[in-house]
């Protein structure tokens, strides 16, 4: 029985986001890293009384977060004050990823009865492992990545369990910056269950359940519609692929199929994808990902709906492939999964292209730096992440210089306090937006002069030799690159995925981001904005004429050349990576 009219619902809905957005508000001013605090490498989410996510944020690499907790701890056990952790991959079947990511979740009561649960998530700098920061690329088992903790009360009816936690601060590098965030991170989530628990004072815990139930269902409902809408009845195919794992082992390619059956069932079907691999960019993929991620995709620009479980329960079957590269058989590594997953993302856009609507794209993957040493005696981490140019929109530009999602960029102030290196370029990669219609997004540049005496630098770049494609005749976006002293004649092209790269003090260290395919041919560019393009920065002159078709002189456009340049137009065709092709395999 529905007890929860609409405008209550909306009610409940905003009062969820205020407490998401209260949450993340604190762990971001209290926590200590960098990456949590400057990053803002967390996310938060509500569940409902069961454990089913209601509430989630836009990032669409969440699965069942709960069930693990639930596999060793009955939910019927779970107590007002207990609150539950882990980083445990294999063990939560893929709600965590990799292990630096902690979950901390918590249940939420009202008058004694259990009505929904608060989960908060945060990336931890270092957690021990083969190399400072945890991730490399040189692991070649998630035991080199850091400590493993299963689902595990660390507080029980109020006490904390301090010996557990003392255990794992003594495995980090940095235990003062590890206990700093698990106390921002446990703060976050004890606030996150009092705002609930107003929420349910307020309303009612029955009117919060059938709040949570109607939300699951309309994202299910709408999901499912948008499917249907998107995905005539047969079997759409896509392939992508990651360069390499960084151990000499690639391209390894993700293939997906998405079946829909004349009685309007979904099938997903990952089976088909490459073999796991010794180096750490295996992406245990949780199932619900593919239908989260959809449901991002058909619902993220309408925030008037949530995402949520209700979009993994509009497929009616998930099928992934035990040893596979999305499936991988433990120990394998998983550190540098991000490349893999976004690549997911990417070939999950491809999926909605093949089948004949206008999906962006795709996007190239964020680049991870880890430079480690010793600055006036004293260790040193700085762990970054770069933000790449993403997929050119069925009616707008791709979207520039973005690390993934709200995440942002190390201000320059922040990285020459904190940090041994100097910033002599923060720029847009020109030319890395792939050329199209609606023109890919551009990389950055990121030049560094090193201060530190001596320091080992980790790289982890992909899409070098498999760029990001472009669709509907836009050309695929350009690709990135990792240099020591450019121009000089010590200068040296670092592998894209390798770790134990010496730095000395003076060193020039240069990084080039990629960009995002483009859509649609080059040539239906309005010439004034390509024009505009070429005074911002964003692509050169020689691109604007051997892209684009048009010719610039002086900074202004010659409109007579630029037509008789367009009169020969390019052939294109329904993919693009490095040349035009029907069909990526």
């Amino acid at each position: 029985m529905t007890i929860c009219d609409p405008v209550t619902l909306e009610i409940i809905r905003g009062a969820i986001r205020a407490t998401q957005a209260e949450m993340e508000a604190l762990l971001e001013r209290t926590a200590i890293s960098a990456f949590i605090r400057e990053k803002k490498d967390f996310y938060t989410a509500l569940f409902d009384a069961d454990g089913v996510m209601a509430v989630g944020s836009n990032v669409p690499i969440f699965g069942d977060i709960c069930g693990p907790v639930f596999d060793h701890f009955p939910i019927e056990t779970i107590q007002p004050g207990d609150l539950y952790w882990y980083n445990d991959c294999y063990g939560s079947r893929g709600a965590v990823s990799h292990s630096n990511d902690q979950v901390f979740l918590a249940p939420v009561f009202h008058q004694g009865r259990r009505c929904a649960f608060v989960m908060g998530w945060a990336h931890f700098a270092d957690i021990g492992g083969l190399r400072p920061g945890s991730i490399s690329p040189d692991a070649t088992d998630i035991f080199q990545e850091g400590i493993i903790i299963p689902p595990t009360k660390l507080i029980d009816r109020g006490v904390t369990n301090e010996a557990t936690l003392n255990i794992f601060y003594r495995n980090s590098r940095y235990p003062a910056t590890c206990k700093g965030d698990t106390r921002a991170l446990m703060a976050s989530v004890d606030l996150g269950v009092r705002r609930m628990a107003e929420v349910a004072e307020r309303f009612s815990a029955d009117m919060l359940e059938d709040a949570l139930r109607q939300l699951l269902a309309r994202t299910e409902t709408l999901v499912r519609q948008k499917l249907r809408e998107t995905f005539p009845v047969g079997t759409w195919k896509f392939t992508d692929a990651i360069d390499s794992d960084g151990h000499g082992t690639g391209p390894v390619h993700i293939r997906f199929a998405l079946t829909r059956t004349p009685d309007d069932r979904f099938i997903f079907d990952a089976s088909e994808t490459d073999d796991q691999t010794p180096g750490p960019v295996n992406y245990l993929m949780n199932r619900d990902v593919p239908g989260t991620a959809f449901a991002l995709y058909f619902l993220g620009g309408d925030p008037s709906q949530v995402v949520n479980a209700g979009g993994a329960r509009a497929f009616d079957e998930i099928i992934l492939r035990e040893g596979s590269l999305l499936r991988p058989r433990f120990p394998a590594p998983l550190g540098m999964r991000g490349m893999t997953m976004m690549r997911v993302l990417a070939a999950l856009n491809g999926l909605i292209n093949v089948a004949g609507t206008k999906a962006p794209a795709a996007h190239s993957a964020y680049v991870i730096l880890l430079m480690r040493g010793l600055w006036g005696g004293k260790p040193f981490l700085l762990s970054d992440g770069l933000g790449v140019g993403y997929g050119g929109r069925a009616d707008q530009d791709g979207i520039d210089a973005v690390y993934f999602v709200a995440q942002e960029n190390y201000p320059v102030e922040f990285l020459e306090l904190g940090y041994p290196v100097r910033l002599n370029t923060y720029a847009i990669n020109r030319d890395s937006g792939g050329p199209g219609e609606f023109r890919g997004g551009c990389g950055i540049i990121r030049e560094y002069t090193v201060l530190a005496e001596d320091s080992v630098l980790a790289i982890r770049i992909d899409s070098v030799v498999n760029p990001p494609w472009g669709t509907a005749g836009g050309k695929s976006g350009g690709t990135a690159r990792a240099i020591i002293n450019p121009g000089r004649n010590s200068e040296i092209v670092l592998a894209p995925l390798s770790d134990g790269n010496k730095l000395r003090k003076g060193d020039v260290l240069r990084i080039e981001t990629g960009g995002g395919g483009g859509r649609g041919h080059p040539y239906d560019r309005p010439p004034h904005a390509v024009l505009r393009d070429v005074l911002e920065g964003y692509v050169s002159v020689e691109a604007a004429r051997r892209d684009y078709g048009v010719v610039i002189s002086e900074g202004e456009l010659d409109a007579p050349a630029t037509l008789a340049t367009r009169n020969d137009r390019p052939a294109a065709a329904n993919f693009h990576r490095m040349d035009y092709v029907d069909e990526l395999v």
